[in-house]
């Protein structure tokens, strides 16, 4: 006899029965065995319970399995979850379909669905086998028989897209690419930093990729390992998606946050431009892609390049590591970007010195100051373009100039070849839609807090 089809189940008749003997034996075993061991020997309710149950379960199977050979009925929908080292047929002939079967429904994926390239461990499969007919070829005859077989087949892209690969008029199988329907929510979480901003979002309920994206818009002004002291805040609103059955199955884009920082609000606003550029912005409409000064310094004559030089008062060749600005005693200085200052003082042959850190990578110094301005001291937080110091002479100088350093990574580099990627400044037009759209961000983020400060109240009380 040839079978052209074989059954989908990979449970067979023998698997079964001795599944039935051995649910049935063990627990009259075991109870046997207690009972001649002593009328004190008391089986815990919770222990007969439970084989009962496997005992039921293991019927089940068993009758479940009869009734599928005899006369399928309704589709069976199995979910599989993808794991290291399988393939997609590996998968589907696991959850029970035929080799053959599971061959042309992978077939028709091509064109829509490469399994080798975007098969994911984690990915949940859902597997649908409904009634079918399995033929029997025997001595030129042909036996029809009703079977289970592989009906249907569905497959995870994205969050919101799936291939669906499912059966045409014809019983071939067809791929085509659904988009889910999904509903979006704007949720909103707050707190206060006590040991680390990783660490208190996440109490607050900040999924991590949300959190990762915090911390890249905010990477241009802060600095995460030393700009973060305990009692700062911070505050966001955020999108994610449910599914049908209500479950989270992605976390959106942020579309306001707010760090406060010793008393300095920092917010940012998610905006696309008319041109369609995505991107944060401050309130002022700045881009948080802001590039550093080059000249920090107004109507100043470059009078010294970066790179080896002969010393004018050492009197012989050394490296240069920074550019000089020759400009009058007392020309104002300016922060080449956002920043926290980490040193404002004496600094040996620099004289009056002050270094800004702006990121995790880069930081600025500024040398040989008559003064500092008045707000200027370690530990403070400045804005690319305040003013932060004045020219002078102090330290080894041979006349009143700027010397001006940028250092990544902790190395003094050539200012004149930094490559930061250079902020958009909204105006007119644009900044009018933009600073609308800000607003309604404030009050959105208002009411949500408000609503959820009501639904906290309210759950106290219940209680």
């Amino acid at each position: 006899m040839r079978q052209e089809i074989k059954s989908v189940w990979p449970l067979k008749p023998m698997v079964v029965a001795i599944g039935v003997v051995l649910a049935i034996a063990v627990p009259a075993a075991a109870f046997v065995g207690g009972f001649f061991a002593g009328q004190n020997t008391v089986v815990p309710p919770s222990e007969i319970d439970a084989q009962i149950d496997a005992f039921a379960q293991v019927r089940t199977l068993a009758n479940w399995e009869a009734e599928v050979d005899r006369q399928p009925s309704a589709p069976i929908t199995r979910i599989v979850a993808v794991e290291s080292g399988d393939n997609l047929m590996g998968v589907l002939l696991r959850a029970g379909a035929e080799r053959t079967v599971a061959h042309a429904a992978i077939q028709s994926l091509k064109g829509s669905y490469d399994p080798r390239r975007d098969l994911n461990v984690g990915d949940e499969l859902q597997i649908t086998f409904g009634p079918g007919t399995i033929r029997t070829v025997e001595d030129g005859g042909s036996i029809d028989t009703a079977k289970y077989v592989l009906a249907r087949l569905t497959i995870p892209v994205s969050y919101d897209r799936l291939i669906d690969v499912s059966r045409n008029e014809k019983g071939d199988f067809e791929a085509s690419e659904v988009e889910r329907q999904l509903e979006r929510e704007v949720v909103e979480a707050s707190g206060t930093i006590d040991s680390s901003l990783f660490v208190d979002a996440s109490a607050a309920g900040i999924p991590p990729r949300v959190l990762a994206e915090l911390i890249r818009i905010y990477s241009f002004d802060v600095d995460f390992q030393r700009d973060i002291w305990q009692g700062d805040k911070f505050e966001l609103m955020y999108e994610q998606f449910r599914d049908e059955n209500g479950d989270i199955v992605h976390q959106g884009d942020i579309r306001y946050a707010k760090l406060t920082l010793r008393n300095t609000e920092i917010p940012l606003y998610q905006y696309t431009t008319t041109a369609g550029n995505l991107d944060y912005f401050n309130a002022k409409g700045n881009s948080v892609r802001k590039t550093l000064m080059r000249t920090p310094i107004d109507g100043a004559r470059l009078s010294s390049r970066f790179g080896k030089r002969k010393h004018p008062i050492l009197g012989y060749t050394r490296m240069h590591a920074g550019v000089d600005f020759a400009a009058p005693r007392g020309t104002p200085i300016y922060a080449a970007g956002n920043g926290t200052i980490v040193k404002a003082g004496r600094n040996g042959a620099y004289g009056k010195y002050i270094r800004v850190r702006h990121n995790g990578t880069y930081q600025t110094a500024y040398a040989h100051l008559s003064k500092f301005a008045r707000r200027t001291r370690n530990g403070a937080r400045v804005k690319q373009g305040q003013i932060i110091g004045y020219v002078g002479t102090t330290g080894r100088s041979t006349g009143p100039h700027l010397h001006y350093e940028v250092l990544r990574n902790g190395r003094q580099i050539n200012p004149r070849s930094v490559r930061i990627p250079s902020g958009e400044k909204l105006k007119g037009a644009e900044l009018k839609k933009f600073t609308a759209l800000r607003d309604a961000r404030d009050l959105e983020f208002a009411q949500l807090r408000e609503a959820a400060a009501r639904l906290a109240e309210n759950t106290v009380d219940e209680k």
